[in-house]
């Protein structure tokens, strides 16, 4: 039987994980066997360049944090050592981190998680982790953006280039007729007799 003094240590991260969820918009699992100190490390490190955090944590605390957050659906991911990664930033960011982290080290493997409070699959995790980040996202659509524009640009000056084009044959056209009324009347001056 636990004691006391075990119990409320327990009740106490309970209560300091599930504070920490409230404020995730990212709770992934992932299995955490056989990584190497150095790998470890890296991955840590990787991590916190983006502020998101690992923990190996007991799954009975995680489990209770968990459903102390409403969370529930996660507790068969829950077997076996259990990294908890976490992040109140951007959450494809971490995701990616981790995705990246698995095609290199085959015995790392994401269980499942939570976004922004939905439990989701390691598959759509997966899914999610391989989009492109935000900033190439933005880049892509000011790109096609632009590109409009400039079409629209393109073809506005072309239509100035005609409107520009039709003047001058009006202009021309209209010198043109006023140069062979002119001669016309010329012609029928000098064919008029002169009357004295």
């Amino acid at each position: 039987m636990a004691s006391e003094k075990s119990l409320n240590k327990k009740k106490e991260e309970v209560k300091e994980l599930s504070e920490k969820m409230k404020e995730a918009k990212l709770i992934l699992l992932t299995d955490y066997r056989g990584i190497s100190v150095v790998d470890d490390t890296d991955l840590r490190r990787d991590l916190r360049n983006i502020n998101a955090t690992c923990n190996v944590i007991k799954n009975n605390i995680t489990r209770r944090a968990l459903k102390e957050n409403g969370i529930e659906g996660l507790d068969k991911e829950l077997v076996g050592p259990t990294a908890v990664i976490m992040s109140n930033d951007d959450y494809l960011e971490a995701s990616k981190v981790i995705y990246n982290f698995t095609k290199t080290h085959d015995f790392y493997k994401i269980k499942g998680g939570v976004i922004d409070g939905k439990v989701m699959t390691a598959d759509e995790i997966i899914t999610l982790a391989k989009l492109p980040s935000r900033e190439t996202l933005l880049s892509m659509l000011a790109g096609a953006l632009l590109s409009n524009i400039s079409k629209v640009a393109v073809a506005l000056n072309e239509v100035k280039k005609l409107k520009e084009e039709a003047e001058e044959k009006v202009a021309v056209s209209v010198a043109s007729r006023e140069t062979t009324e002119a001669g016309a009347a010329v012609k029928e001056e000098a064919e008029t007799p002169a009357t004295e």
